[in-house]
This record gives C-alpha cells, structure tokens and sequence, in this order.
C-alpha cells in the first residue's frame, strides 16, 4: 500500500516556541508526503515565524488570529477541527498545554481543538525546568487522560543554554508516530511479523570477524511496509547505520546464534517471518580471547557449520502446529530460479524472494532490488527493478492476502 500519510489532512499548530522554526520543515516534509497541511499560527508563534514560510511550503492558507475575527470567523475553527484527520501542535509551549488542560479557548488554535472531535497530537517544546514543574506534569496528565497522544520531548541542548528534557522532537520522529499512527487499522492490525535483517558477524577474535555485504536495507523496507499495513512487527536485526521504523520492536544481535536463538523465541505467537537477513554458513570453531598478532602465523581458521535457521523454524512449525506463514530470501550469482526453488522445498517454506546479487543495481548495499518471487504452489512472479521499499510492499501484499480476516 501507498504511505498511511498519502491523502490524510493535518491541522498543524505552531505555538510560541524558539522550536517554531521547526515547523516549517515539519509543514514541508508532510506535504510532500501527500498530507493536506492546514495551519494555525497563534500570535506567540508569529514572534518566531511568518505564516507566508507556511504558505510558500504547503500551498495553503495559513491561519492566524485575523481569520477568527475576519467575516466567516464564526465558523472557521469548526470547519478546520472537523474537516481534518488529526490536530498536531508542534511545537506545543507551556502556555497552550495550560490553556487545552483547562479548557481555556482564547485564540483560533485553542478553539479549534475544542471544537474537533478528531485525534490530538502534541510536541512540547520548552525549557527543562518549565516542562518538569507540577504544574506542566499535572496538565500532561490531564491530557493524557483525554486521550491526547504526546511526542517527545527529546533531551538535548535547549535555547536557555541549558541541557535537559523540553526539546521538541526531531521532525523525522514526528513523521514517523504519525505514519505509524494513521496505520493502526490497516489490514495486519493485530498480525504478529517476526523480520530479519542484516548480515550476521562471526568473530575471529576481539578485532576481526566473518561477514558478508547486507547492508539490512531490504529487512528494514519490509519492517516499515509491515507496520503501514497495521502489522505488530519484530525487527531482529544486526548491526546497521540504519534507523529503525518506528513502532517496531527491536531486537539487536550479532552472531549466527544470537540470530537463532531470538527467532525460535519470537515466533513462537507469530503469524509470518520473513527471513531478510544474511547469516553465516559457518563461524569459527573458536573465537580468540586476544588480538591475533600479524607476527604470529596462521594458516588456517577452523570452521563449523551454524544452525539453519529456516529449517529449525519449519521443524518448530510442524511439531507445534504453529499457524505460520515462512518467507525466505535467496541472494544467488547463477542458476537463480533452480537454487531458489530447491531452498523454498528444503525450507518448507511459503515464499522466497530470489535476486542475482551479481547485478549492480540489486546486488547488497543497493538501493533496488530485482526480486523473483516463488511460491509453494509452483507459481512465481517476477518483479522489474525498483526500489527495496516497493519491492517490500509487494512482498507484505502477499501477506495482506494470506493473513487478513476473510481471506481465503
């Protein structure tokens, strides 16, 4: 499916805070996302922005305290509360938390979202001390208990000089809770996915290891297409430079064995694993204690064969009986369709994305992927080249078809 964001129409707040600036990006980064931006500056806010930045980046009116007075301001806040999909004030000072907690509507933002009936979003912004005073914490409280959902605040370096907890979360968090937000009654709402990713690392000794090139690009892709289906998913995942979708849970491992045993464990209340990660064939028979020195010689590192995984996991599922559905992964440089066919048999398994690793563009590190499809029914798909979050997307589509209810 298409980003949970694509079409949804957001009431953007911007308060009185040095982080105003922020929510020009925010405001940028949405719309380029497809999401309709309306927004709402209160006077504070225009101490630190312009609304024609709003404007130039969304394609739309910008809403201030003029409109509340102008000849439809009667009605205005009632057609922006209940013609938008969600209400998010970022940043969200002090003074409007104070002001939304106690029902106080004296601007055009404060009575829109009295107004509304639709979901409301707040980013605080505001110095350590302020946002730890009881009388803050109280009013987050009382909001919480309205259902209004907080992101953040981060801790970092604040505008008073100070370090602490008060600064508004990064716009590509903010971007990710609301992606992950509007997807929660997508299809896989409630579906349990366990997904792989990365190549796994054999240590020779403290310094050196056994590897491969995955990069983890292809298991994070599938991890975000599972959550924007409404997926519960597990991200079992080796060491990347990659940031992890949010909503998932995370489970960092290394080696082969680590891998192993965190699958076994995470299946066993799942509905599909996807195996996207690259693990060892082998790892060493011993892993040295110290640095092995150049001056020593070493001709030979012993090797031992590591736990299949794919294969354990289809054992699992057929003594427990576990309503499972496998998908692997077959990185081939020749006979790509033969080979491919052979691990989906031998594995047991549901589906396998085959791909010639020998191709530059859908080789590891890339940002595409060629992937053939196979399935258990003797049936396959061919993919053309695309990137590795379409072909992601594809792949939980098959997964949409199996595991949604009604499905045949």
């Amino acid at each position: 499916m298409a980003n949970p964001l694509e079409g949804k129409c957001i009431v953007l707040g911007v308060t009185g805070s040095i982080a105003a600036y922020k929510a020009v990006d925010l405001a940028s980064r949405l719309t380029k996302q497809g999401v309709i931006v309306n927004t709402i500056l209160t006077e504070s806010a225009q101490r630190f922005v312009n609304p024609i930045s709003f404007q130039s980046v969304t394609g739309r009116k910008s809403y201030t305290e003029n409109d509340l007075w102008s000849g439809e301001g009667h009605v205005v806040h009632v057609h922006l509360g209940q013609n938008s999909d969600l209400i998010l004030i970022a940043p969200a000072s002090a003074n409007t938390i104070a002001k939304l907690a106690n029902g106080i509507a004296d601007n055009l933002l404060c009575i829109t979202v009295l107004a509304a009936t639709n979901p409301v979003v707040l980013a605080p912004a505001m110095d350590a001390g302020m946002f730890a005073h009881p009388s803050t914490q109280a009013n987050l409280r009382i909001l919480q208990e309205r259902d209004v959902k907080f992101i953040g605040p981060a801790c970092g370096h604040l505008a008073s000089g100070l370090t602490g907890k008060g600064r508004m979360e990064d716009t590509a968090q903010i971007i990710n809770y609301l992606r992950y937000f509007f997807s929660q009654k997508n299809p896989l709402h409630g579906k349990k996915l366990v997904i792989t990713a990365g190549g796994t690392q054999e240590p020779i000794d403290p310094v050196r290891m056994i590897s491969n090139r995955s990069s983890g690009k292809q298991g994070y892709a599938l991890a975000q297409a599972a959550l924007d289906e409404g997926a519960q998913v597990t991200l079992i995942s080796t060491p990347t430079q990659l940031e992890p979708p949010f909503g998932c849970k995370v489970i960092h491992v290394d080696q082969a064995e680590h891998m192993h045993a965190a699958v076994m464990d995470e299946i066993v209340k799942a509905h599909a694993l996807i195996m996207a990660a690259a693990v060892a064939d082998f790892t060493p028979v011993a892993t040295q204690k110290e640095k092995i020195k150049k001056e020593i010689p070493l001709k030979v590192i012993e090797l031992k064969p590591t736990k299949d995984i794919l294969c354990d996991v289809n054992a699992l599922k057929i003594k427990s009986k576990l309503d499972l559905k496998i998908i692997g992964f077959a990185a081939e440089s020749q006979n790509l369709k033969e080979n491919a066919r052979k691990k989906l048999q031998e594995k047991g398994l549901d589906m396998i994305a085959a791909n010639n690793i020998s191709q530059p563009e859908s080789g590891f590190g890339a940002d595409t992927n060629q992937v053939l499809l196979l399935f258990a029914d003797g049936s396959h798909e061919q993919l053309p080249l695309m990137s590795k979050q379409e072909v992601a997307e594809k792949i939980v589509q098959h997964l949409v078809s199996w595991l949604s209810e009604g499905a045949a």
